[in-house]
């Protein structure tokens, strides 16, 4: 199932069943995205993520940062991050994402891409650290990049493309029934950065 011809529709959900995706369309104007991404490029303490995976350590491309109410501890990939302060910029932008999703939210990993030879490859954001089938908001800046949705049992897949300044939330038994990628691609030459605004389990 293909989305990117569509036209936005907030309340509907992406998803044929088994979990709950609403793609908001663009939250920031270009002028508000643009200036954010900057901010957000500059002043963000971005670290390159690292995994440990079939027994070996692995470091990333991607960068990554973790920002929360508290220090929280967030493992994945057999890794733990601690929570740092929120900026001015990431409480703003956490403001507008609660009060768009009606949802409260106590923290945020971000990912920067710098071009399309970085992405993610299929996952779940099912760790214990968070709370049980809670929403992940998903606010995009800079390049538009295809995100794509995968079934884990019918492998039924549904793909849109995140614009500038836009968002996107999955919640109910999304991260139970599916998995999620950013494929990589030619296309993209500049950078774009995701904010995952997320619920700790306390």
């Amino acid at each position: 199932m293909n989305l990117f011809d569509n036209d936005i529709d907030e309340i509907a959900n992406l998803l044929p069943y088994d979990g709950t995706v609403h793609y908001y369309g663009k939250l920031l104007s270009n002028t508000e995205a643009n200036r954010y991404l900057k901010r957000l490029l500059e002043t963000i303490a971005w670290k390159h993520d690292e995994a440990v995976m079939f027994g070996k350590h692995i470091v990333t491309k991607r960068k990554v940062a973790w920002y929360g109410d508290e220090a929280y501890s967030y493992t994945y990939s057999k890794k733990t991050k601690q929570a740092l302060p929120w900026t001015d910029e990431l409480k703003t932008l956490k403001g507008l994402v609660e009060q768009k999703t009606e949802t409260k939210f106590n923290s945020c990993l971000l990912n920067l891409y710098h071009n399309g030879d970085e992405g993610m490859s299929w996952h779940s954001d099912d760790e214990k650290d968070l709370e049980a089938n809670s929403a992940i908001a998903s606010l995009s800046l800079g390049a538009e990049r295809k995100f794509s949705f995968r079934h884990k049992l019918s492998k039924e897949t549904v793909a849109l493309m995140l614009e500038h300044g836009s968002l996107l939330v999955m919640k109910d038994t999304t991260q139970t029934h599916w998995h999620h990628q950013l494929p990589k691609t030619k296309k993209v030459t500049k950078p774009r950065i995701n904010l995952t605004f997320r619920k700790m389990a306390k």
